[in-house]
């Protein structure tokens, strides 16, 4: 922040629209079969401190294997498809409008059953905690 700007101002320089077609699809490890996200903001993000946005698709039968993250809260919005969430030792389907929190300390998997792809947006928080 240079001498006689305000945070406000330096908030307001970071701020900007953003394209999808920007983003590159990339596959995380523990992700498979066409199991694809862009990263849209992270802790890379210019300005974004504590938040990580992704837009996830993951094609039929793709999947993320059960994992846990010690620290950070996640929520899952569906978009369209539907498929199968794993929260500890319980499975939901999930489709099109469902969305879940997940705690830190709950394992979570998610695997495409359905017969398109599975469209949803994992936003985190905290950025850097495991």
């Amino acid at each position: 922040m240079s001498a006689g700007s305000s945070p406000a101002q330096a908030s307001a320089a970071e701020a900007r629209v953003r394209e999808l077609a920007e983003f590159l699809w990339e596959q995380s490890p523990g992700h498979f079969g066409g199991a694809l996200s862009k990263i849209l903001v992270s802790a890379q993000t210019p300005g974004a401190r504590y938040l990580d946005l992704r837009l996830s698709s993951y094609e039929p039968m793709a999947y993320v294997q059960s994992h846990v993250h010690d620290e950070k809260e996640q929520v899952y919005y569906f978009v369209d498809g539907e498929g199968l969430l794993e929260l500890g030792r319980e499975r939901q389907v999930v489709r099109a409008g469902s969305f879940v929190l997940i705690p830190p300390g709950v394992p979570h998997a998610l695997h495409n059953t359905g017969l398109g792809n599975l469209v949803f947006l994992v936003i985190t928080t905290p950025t850097g905690a495991r």
